[in-house]
């Protein structure tokens, strides 16, 4: 599953994926297990409103990796 997220197009961030799921572009969500539930929650509820899977199974460091940045990755959208 996480190895859709290097071929897909994506948006990585907090602020970023917000805004694709709030205009309607992203198709699923993924949420860093071990990043701060202050700033993941209000993304998954988010999501859990517009429909969005949400998969929560990878940390920081492994979004990161996946996206291809050198630093973790608390949220990262891929857009439909």
């Amino acid at each position: 599953m996480i190895s859709e997220i290097a071929s897909k197009e994506k948006v990585i961030g907090v602020k970023q994926s917000r805004k694709a799921i709030r205009e309607g572009r992203a198709c699923q969500v993924f949420v860093a297990c071990d990043a701060d539930p202050a700033i993941t929650e209000p993304v998954a509820q988010s999501c859990a409103e517009a429909g969005i899977p949400v998969e929560e199974a990878y940390t920081m460091a492994q979004l990161g990796q996946a996206c291809r940045i050198t630093v973790g990755a608390s949220v990262v959208a891929l857009l439909s």
